[in-house]
Formats: C-alpha cells, sequence, structure tokens
C-alpha cells in the first residue's frame, strides 16, 4: 500500500513554517530557497518512498562529504556545475551575447595568490622528472577582437601523478608548484612553459567515489589546464582545456569537456623550435587564443563573488 502525505495541509503549513516563511524575521531570499528545497525533498520521499534507514544514510554520508572537504568535488561530479554553465549560456543567448571561448566549470582547487609576471611565466619547478615539457601560447583579445594588452591569466593544472600543489597528499610540492599569473603583454599575448598535466581520480575510499560506484559511475577525468581570464571592462572567463589525445575526454566525470575547449598539441623536435624556446629537448606545443566578453551594463553578470578562496 502506498501512503502519501506530502500534499496535505497541515504538511504544507509545517513547511511554512520550517522555513520561516510565517514570520517577518530573517532573509526572504533563503526562505523561497530552503521553502523549495525542503518542499522537493519531502515530495521525493513521499513520492519515492525512501525509508528512514536509507534517509539517515544520506545524512551519514552528507558529514562523511563535509568531514572530508569533498562538496566542491561532488558538485560536478553531479552535474551541477555544467548546469549551471550551461544555464549562463542561455542566459546570455537571450541577451544576443556569444562566447568564441567558451566557459567550463571551475573545480574546487583553485588557490589565490600565484606569483605574478608579465608575458611568460614558469609554471612547474622542475621536480616532476616524469613530465614532458609543454609551451602553451596565445592572445587575449577583447571584446572587439583586438588583443587586450594587460588582460590577467591565472592558470593551474596538476602534475604528472594527477596532484596539485596545496592539495598534494604526499607534501611533495612546494607552495603554488604550477600555478601562475600571467599578465598579457603589450600585444596581448601570455606564454608559460610548463609540463603537460596528467589525468586523475577522486580518491579512493572517498563518499564522492562511494556515491559514483553507487551509481555505477567511474571519477575519472582527463588531463587538463585551468584558466582564468580578466580584464577591465570585460567579464571573467572561467574555462579549462582539455589535452588532445586523453581518452577521457568524452567521459569525463565532471561533464567539463566542450567543444572549442581541446585545441590541436603540436610535438616539437626539430632544433630551430628547441633554440628558439630555450630547451634542451623535444616539447609539446599548444597555441590557445582566448576572447574575452564585454561586461553587461556595465557588470560582469557571470561573477561568482562568494566563493572563498584563500591559499592553504
Amino acid at each position: 500500500m502506498t501512503v502519501k502525505i506530502f500534499d496535505r495541509p497541515d504538511v504544507q503549513e509545517f513547511l511554512k513554517e520550517l522555513s520561516g516563511l510565517n514570520n517577518d524575521n530573517g532573509d526572504p531570499r533563503m526562505k523561497q530557497i530552503v521553502h523549495r528545497l525542503m518542499s522537493d525533498l519531502f515530495k521525493a520521499i513521499d513520492d519515492l518512498d525512501i525509508t528512514p534507514d536509507e534517509y539517515w544514510m544520506g545524512v551519514a554520508w552528507l558529514n562523511d562529504l563535509g568531514a572530508a572537504g569533498q562538496a566542491g568535488l561532488v558538485s560536478p561530479g553531479l552535474g551541477v556545475d555544467h548546469f549551471i554553465d550551461e544555464r549562463l549560456d542561455a542566459i546570455d543567448a537571450s541577451l544576443g551575447i556569444e562566447n568564441p571561448t567558451p566557459r567550463t566549470i571551475e573545480g574546487p582547487l583553485y588557490v589565490a595568490g600565484a606569483p605574478e609576471s608579465v608575458g611568460f611565466a614558469r609554471l612547474d619547478d622542475g621536480t616532476d622528472t616524469d613530465g614532458h615539457t609543454l609551451i602553451m601560447h596565445g592572445t587575449v583579445h577583447g571584446s572587439d577582437g583586438k588583443p587586450l594588452p594587460g588582460a590577467k591569466v591565472e592558470v593551474w593544472h596538476c602534475d604528472t601523478r594527477g596532484f596539485y600543489s596545496h592539495f598534494d597528499p604526499t607534501g611533495k610540492q612546494a607552495p603554488f608548484n604550477m600555478r601562475r599569473t600571467i599578465i598579457a603583454d603589450q600585444d596581448g599575448r601570455y606564454r608559460f612553459q610548463s609540463i603537460l598535466p596528467s589525468g586523475y581520480g577522486v580518491p579512493p575510499g572517498s563518499p564522492t567515489e562511494a556515491l559514483l560506484s553507487a551509481l555505477g559511475r567511474h571519477g575519472q577525468r582527463p588531463a587538463h589546464i585551468h584558466f582564468f581570464v580578466s580584464a577591465d571592462g570585460h567579464r571573467k572567463l572561467t574555462t579549462q582545456i582539455n589535452i588532445e589525445g586523453d581518452p577521457l575526454i568524452d567521459d569525463d566525470f565532471a561533464y567539463a569537456t566542450r567543444e572549442g575547449l581541446v585545441p590541436h598539441v603540436v610535438e616539437r623536435s626539430d632544433e630551430d623550435s628547441i633554440h628558439a624556446n630555450g630547451l634542451n629537448g623535444p616539447f609539446a606545443e599548444i597555441e590557445f587564443d582566448i576572447h574575452l566578453t564585454a561586461l553587461v551594463d556595465g557588470v560582469d553578470n557571470q561573477a561568482n563573488e562568494q566563493r572563498r578562496r584563500a591559499a592553504a
């Protein structure tokens, strides 16, 4: 026998009570959001006949998730980050805004305060001896299509083991390894030397892995490089490129792969290219131009100022 109580008047009044809609205190927006989310949860419990054991198992999992600090990891894994990007794209389309360089998810591993340089930066410190040298460069263009001197290009990626500095469980990496901020030169160009990153997976035995396994999914990501790009009069771009040829490009657990964000990787082994870049041997080269979009009525309508970021 199926029993449902969600539509009962007393339950509806209870939802108003618990979300504060029947008082004049507090934050009206928070009340609206809590009322909707709790209504959806109550209805799901009713419709799916969720048992007390199942509910409290979920509560225990949330406790484990918080203790592991993985809310920012499970969010892209459940597609929320990608859905927000799709929604921002739809909002832009309704405003007639085109994004020549697609946005995509930030991920949870950005660290503010990376060392800053003009035009060029060396990202890696040379200690990852398994890495294949990478030279990546491009031009930042403004909303008028012209090169944008002074644009700020923040870039970060993991090492060949799949670990990011400040989050490396082995403690091997120095602070800000493979993290830099490059100010575009007078021609709007940025360039950096580093190593090709590897893909990685969610931590084994973690609450994120437990959830993905229960869904019959893996927790692996293709090799990628993250970017924040910003400039006066323009909206901040959050994006990342995937490394061409990675077998997981179209099977990313975080759903970050987007058309236009898989630039060609050129292997250089000729002496002229090697010497021109001050290197001692073959390297991979990626060229990736970036196009920013103008503010909307003087405002960056996609900025996320509430996300707290601090150097670990």
